[in-house]
């Protein structure tokens, strides 16, 4: 049977002339779609900030020894792999049982999971609650564009309101290191957290992670006054929906698409895992700014190299293993001011890239609202790319200063702003039976699972090759693996786009009604 035409009224729906004028229900939609955006990146983003630690504690080992950087490869891995799968599920069942009630499944799930985490008293409950929050985080990402792609009545806020609602998507890792940062200065209650073996308080990175059940709270209160997506729900009432199928993906009339969306967004996640997120904290330590500090960390570095050798030939809790982990801890001390100026170089360089993202994703919302091609669109950005990322990597990594903190910026102008237009385009190109399952595809199995693991390629495969040793690679030598990484993605991305189809015209969805209150409740 055929899906319901977008120009279509479901009974009990009003369609007066209401132009673009927002009502409460609009507004209270896109407060809900901006934190759960908002909170994608939020929740993702706690890894690279409670991750080691919590490793460390969990594993009974010093923050810096190569168990923890080796569990923190596993992790990253592993959520991938589960946002992955589950999250190709999660779009069936968007399509299957509706986009608001999987949406709010998947915040609750993602909501719910890091403060589980943070109770973790091993390592695999550890890594099966981060696993859980990347699931969440994954089937809400696309559950919510559906919803927001079917609830507004007009070509022109649909465009608007996708763009500005994932805008705050860049909001999020500005957000989880103030969180952080905060967390550092205060003292909190123990409220029953875990403490590690000789400690007197909870360590910092488990508060973390209970910060991350905060967007439960407001959509909890939201959601039972925002309706189900119209379109979905009346095809349902109507028995006109057909059953999703991962199959019909593949169909003659929709394999190109398919295909051309999975790989524009591995290409997208590729730049930014492959190469963005990684130049913070393993490619700024080498540029000039802070060339005498990495300098005089080196022979630091090397003394605690080899007392975590010494430490892993001793046993647990003997006088031994004790006087190994005091020797570590003055080595630390010893590192701390000139690694903290590092670390600090760092943040001003990822506060380059989360602006530069959060501008592109709102440059990105102008542009679609103008009404510019939506291919025109892409390749402004596609374009700019196969420049920018080798120049960045290859040329100004080598001579620092705020030229390269400015490129890197547009590097992610240019990126995020991608992330967007997929957001945007996905529900077009899919039919109505089949946008999550098809959006899911694209954004959890190219981007997530194939995208991602670009960071594995650039720091474990290329580097080592460009630096001929792998116990030697430097900050240069991440630096020309990811231009290599970056720029291969880019070219590909930019021949993907070439067999992406142009969205059919947009029909007029049907509009949300103002709520009417009866009695002492609100519906919708």
């Amino acid at each position: 049977m055929a899906d319901l035409p977008d120009n279509a009224t479901p009974p009990g729906f009003d369609r007066p002339d209401r132009g673009n004028r927002m009502t409460l229900v609009m507004w209270l939609i896109v407060i809900i779609a901006s934190i759960g955006f908002l909170f994608d990146t939020y929740e993702l983003l706690m890894t690279p900030l409670a991750g080691p630690p919590a490793i460390a504690e969990l594993l009974k080992v010093p923050l810096n020894h190569p168990a923890v950087s080796a569990w923190m490869g596993r992790l990253l891995w592993i959520t991938a792999l589960c946002g992955g799968v589950f999250g190709l599920l999660g779009g069936w069942l968007t399509d299957r049982f509706g986009r608001k009630t999987v949406m709010a499944a998947a915040i609750f799930l993602y909501s719910f999971s890091p403060f589980a985490a943070a109770y973790s008293t091993s390592l695999g409950w550890f890594i099966f609650f981060r696993s859980t929050t990347f699931i969440g985080v994954c089937v809400e990402f696309v559950a919510a564009i559906n919803w927001l792609a079917e609830v507004f009545p007009t070509k022109e806020q649909r465009a608007k309101w996708l763009g500005i609602t994932q805008a705050c998507a860049s909001l999020g890792g500005i957000t989880v290191t103030a969180a952080s940062y905060l967390i550092g200065k205060v003292s909190l209650p123990h409220i029953g957290l875990p403490l590690a073996t000789g400690a007197t308080a909870p360590a910092q990175w488990r508060y973390l992670l209970m910060t991350g059940i905060l967007p439960a709270i407001p959509i909890a209160l939201m959601l039972p006054f925002v309706p189900e997506s119209p379109l979905w729900k009346q095809s349902r009432v109507s028995g006109t929906l057909r059953r999703p199928s991962f199959a019909a993906l593949f169909s003659p009339e929709l394999r190109r698409v398919t295909i051309v969306t999975a790989i524009l967004s591995a290409c997208a996640y590729g730049i930014a895992f492959g190469a963005l997120q990684l130049t913070p904290r393993l490619i700024a330590p080498g540029l000039r700014d802070v060339e005498q500090q990495s300098e005089a960390l080196a022979p630091l570095r090397k003394e605690s190299t080899a007392l975590i050798a010494k430490f892993d030939q001793t046993k647990p809790g003997s006088p031994e293993r004790k006087a190994v982990v005091d020797q570590l801890k003055a080595n630390q001390a010893k590192q701390k001011p000139t690694a903290d100026r590092i670390r600090e170089f760092g943040e001003k360089v990822q506060w380059f890239q989360e602006n530069g993202g959060l501008i592109g994703r709102i440059a990105l919302a102008g542009l679609l609202i103008l009404g510019l091609r939506r291919l025109t669109v892409l390749r402004l950005f596609q374009v700019p790319s196969l420049v920018l990322l080798p120049l960045t990597y290859f040329v100004l990594f080598g001579r620092g200063g705020s030229t390269f903190l400015w490129t890197y910026g547009l590097c992610g102008f240019l990126t995020i702003a991608q992330f967007s237009y997929l957001g945007e385009y996905l529900p077009k190109v899919f039919p109505l039976h089949l946008r999550g399952t098809g959006g899911s595809f694209a954004t959890n199995v190219g981007g997530r699972m194939i995208g991602t693991s670009m960071a594995v390629v650039t720091t474990n495969v290329v580097a080592p090759l460009l630096s001929g040793d792998a116990t030697k690679v430097l900050p240069r030598h991440v630096a020309m693996a990811a231009g290599v990484v970056a720029l291969s993605m880019a070219t590909i991305s930019l021949i993907a786009g070439l067999f992406l189809p142009e969205p059919a015209e947009e029909n007029v969805t049907p509009p949300v009604r103002e709520p009417q209150v009866v009695g002492a409740t609100i519906e919708g």
